[in-house]
């Protein structure tokens, strides 16, 4: 996970400046010298390290904030502000221009993720703001990539437009064309990339900038390369000169130094981070929830986006009231357990809450391997036992686990969990029922979800 042994080394910092009742300039300075070694030890650019710490130095060892009632806090405020301003300040997003198409041009090395971040990218829009886009292969070089990009978007329902193995300057130019004609509002041009950084590779994406005019070139680097993403940040930036970044691999790398550095190096904002391997592992960046992430502050708001974007609103309302009627069917709950395994890893969910040791989770995720009896048993179910699992009967069980391949024994695990699940639910729905009469609300203002 990523800046995981930083979180861990700046939590320790902070609890030392906690445990003091006053503090002294030689408190803060040793605070500091602890966030400067984390910095580093996180491939931090040794530049942007020396001058974020003496910022934070010049503002926590001011006489105000010495004297103030919780000079601890007050220093936390600043590392935390300064913190988001290293990262950008402002989230920054790709424009969309006022008359359609959106043309965005993906740069970067080979290996990179650029092609699977391309798409990811082009799916996140289609999900989140109902845009149309259209994938454009203009790598004609390396092998298999234009067939990458098909499977990619067939997976994602994104059609892709490619013409072989011909000019990609050509390419690119007909790919904007047939989005004119057909109504495509997002053009993503997967350009090639190269294993290095060369004169040949820079002259072609020159030239598809020049004939095609994108709106956006948004650079995709890997995090896993530290110090090496910064310098290839500055070098395509400087030869093409480019809008955004999209750092890729955020989940591989623990230390997140690139992340921290090239914003104050290059001057660009990283717009978007690929989180994982599947294709809705991508997000929006945010410097004020990943510096509070960083500050082991937990993130709320992605946490909460994430479970309004893998939940189905209409369908959770109908489950909620059939949970609190006691009337929940096996089938809501295969559907419920899709959804979940949606928002990805336990570990990954149980960081973004505050005060969570995520050093402790190391390794924390779903069972998948009982996740997936669970969906064998209720899949080999009739929709008739799904509805009215008390219908289920020995001789039905044992067709249900022959069906499944599974013991009896898991077959009645399930079945017992499931009625538990039942007269607890609607346990706690009288309880809120009772609640509301005498105090006219939910349990002093907490609201069941449900």
């Amino acid at each position: 996970m990523a800046f995981e042994g930083l979180t861990e080394k700046i939590s320790s910092a902070f609890k030392k400046l906690r445990g003091q009742t006053r503090l002294t300039e030689a408190d803060v300075k040793d605070a500091m010298r602890e966030i400067r070694m984390a910095l580093l030890e996180a491939d931090v650019n040794f530049k942007v390290t020396k001058d974020f710490i003496k910022k934070v130095t010049e503002k926590a060892t001011d006489a105000e904030i010495l004297e103030s009632l919780s000079p601890a806090q007050q220093v936390i405020k600043i590392v935390n502000e300064e913190l988001i301003a290293l990262l950008g300040g402002q989230g920054a997003r790709i424009t969309i221009a006022p008359n359609p198409p959106t043309i965005v041009m993906m740069v970067g090395l080979q290996g990179a993720g650029k092609t699977t971040n391309c798409a990811k990218l082009a799916g996140m829009f289609k999900k989140q703001q109902q845009r149309r886009p259209l994938l454009v292969a203009c790598d004609v070089y390396r092998p298999a990539a234009i067939e990458q990009l098909k499977v990619v978007g067939r997976q994602l329902g994104i059609p892709v437009f490619d013409q072989g193995q011909g000019d990609p300057v050509e390419i690119a130019k007909a790919g904007i064309d047939h989005a004119r004609k057909n109504g495509y509002d997002l053009v993503f041009l997967d350009t090639a990339g190269r294993l290095h950084i060369d004169e040949a590779l820079m002259n072609e994406l020159k030239n598809i900038k020049a004939t095609v005019k994108p709106h956006e070139i948004m650079l995709v680097v890997d995090a896993m390369t530290g110090q090496d993403a910064v310098n290839v940040a500055q070098t395509f930036d400087e030869a093409l000169g480019i809008d955004g970044i999209l750092m890729s691999k955020m989940d591989g790398d623990a230390r997140g130094g690139a992340a921290l550095s090239v914003k104050a190096v290059t001057g660009k904002p990283i717009k978007y981070v690929g989180t994982g391997e599947k294709l809705d592992n991508i997000e929006a960046f945010h410097p004020d929830r990943m510096a509070s992430r960083i500050l082991g502050m937990g993130d709320v708001l992605t946490l909460i986006e994430k479970a309004q974007q893998s939940f189905d609103q209409k369908q959770a309302a109908e489950v909620a009231k059939k949970m609190s009627a006691g009337k929940l069917t096996l089938t809501d709950f295969y559907e419920q357990l899709q959804q979940f395994k949606n928002m990805g890893s336990m570990e990954e969910m149980l960081g973004m809450l505050p005060g969570v040791d995520t050093k402790a989770l190391a390794g924390a995720q779903i069972d998948e391997k009982a996740m997936a009896h669970t969906e064998a048993i209720i899949l080999s179910m009739t929709p008739k036992e799904r509805d009215n699992p008390s219908i289920i009967n020995y001789s039905r069980k044992k067709r249900i686990a022959a069906g499944c391949g599974l013991k009896i024994e898991e077959v009645n695990k399930l079945l017992k969990q499931f009625e538990a699940m039942q007269k607890m639910t609607k346990q706690l729905a009288g309880m809120q029922k009772r609640s509301k009469k005498r105090r006219g609300g939910g349990f002093g203002g907490f609201k069941l979800p449900f």
